[in-house]
């Protein structure tokens, strides 16, 4: 008890977590289309941007997804985890030596219901069968989140985000934006990355090596040139841009959003809102658009007690409160 204070699961030894994460390796899943377009059916995605995912995915060692805000790019990354289609065993803790570290996170790890035919079978209650795991950080990242977090008054440690995402997919959000320097931050993604391995270092000062196996993606609106040197963008192989919608795209995401908002609309507002608020202004188009300026319209509606219906003159009453800020003129929108 003066030594740790941990009530629970027996801990599984580091040897064993080792090698459960070498069986069930992200590395080792096999995506195929079909996978892709069913974890994205939600969202409106081209199939060029599928087929330039797909084998990023199948390589599990990581990708820069970029291009301009509100396209979707942590949309996208928040749902790439639901393509491997599978779920994970995953310990309650583990222990390394003396020192115990918890590896369950009721915030990032979703339990499942054993399927009949493990529930039948007498299994190692030491892990729990989850939902691969997907971890997002933005801004909040610090260097110190990836060590190991040691309670005192508890004599237990916290696993760092990038081993509760082992398995499964850490996404790097807004990279660029974060307290720490970029290059900082990327120095220190450069031998797990190389080595699939990462060093932690234990309070009592011990270095041990810790299996590393998200897929992990910097989701960015900055050039990845301009964020990394040539030596860390040869560890990610895949540099995937989120273009903006051309017209076609940005309609399918107008029905499909003013659907699921419950709109009645006919298909002469959406060519009055291409017209007037993007060809006439030039402004450029982004995925979130839609469902800002919708979201908008139905909160006149419910303020005025109206039918939720898309008129011109609520569009123009939304366009000018939303790019408002922007300006509303085509240089600063470009910009």
């Amino acid at each position: 008890m003066s030594r740790s204070r941990y009530a629970g699961a027996s801990p599984v030894p580091l040897d064993q977590y080792v090698e459960s994460v070498r069986s069930q390796s992200i590395g080792k899943e096999v995506v195929h289309m079909s996978d892709l377009k069913a974890a994205f059916s939600d969202l409106t995605v081209s199939d060029t941007l599928l087929h330039e995912l797909g084998p990023a995915m199948v390589g599990g060692k990581g990708m820069f997804m970029y291009g301009n805000p509100g396209n979707g790019k942590t949309s996208l990354a928040e749902r790439i985890t639901r393509a491997y289609g599978s779920t994970v065993f995953i310990p309650w803790s583990i222990v390394v030596g003396n020192q115990i570290i918890r590896l369950f996170d009721p915030v990032i790890h979703e339990r499942v219901p054993l399927p009949r035919e493990l529930a039948e079978l007498r299994l190692d209650t030491r892990f729990v069968l989850c939902k691969r795991p997907t971890v997002v950080v933005g801004g909040e990242l610090t260097l110190e989140s990836l060590e190991l977090d040691h309670n005192e008054a508890a004599g237990t440690c916290e696993a760092p985000i990038q081993l509760k995402a082992n398995c499964g997919t850490l996404v790097i959000d807004d990279f660029g934006r974060q307290r720490v320097d970029p290059a900082q931050l990327l120095n220190r993604w450069i031998v797990p990355l190389e080595q699939r391995k990462d060093y932690l270092t234990l309070p009592d000062g011990r270095k041990v090596s810790f299996p590393f196996d998200p897929l992990i993606i910097f989701s960015t609106n900055l050039e990845p040139e301009d964020l990394v040197d040539e030596a860390f963008l040869r560890r990610i192989p895949y540099k995937i841009c989120v273009p903006d919608p051309d017209e076609m795209a940005f309609r399918r995401i107008f029905v499909a959003v003013a659907g699921s908002m419950g709109f009645q609309f006919g298909r002469e507002v959406i060519d009055y809102v291409l017209l007037n608020h993007y060809r006439t202004t030039k402004r450029q188009m982004r995925a979130c658009h839609p469902r800002d300026l919708l979201m908008q319209v139905k909160n006149q509606c419910l303020f005025k007690d109206q039918p939720l219906v898309v008129t011109p003159e609520a569009i123009d009453e939304a366009a000018r409160l939303y790019f408002a800020a922007f300006g509303g003129t085509a240089a600063k929108s470009a910009g």
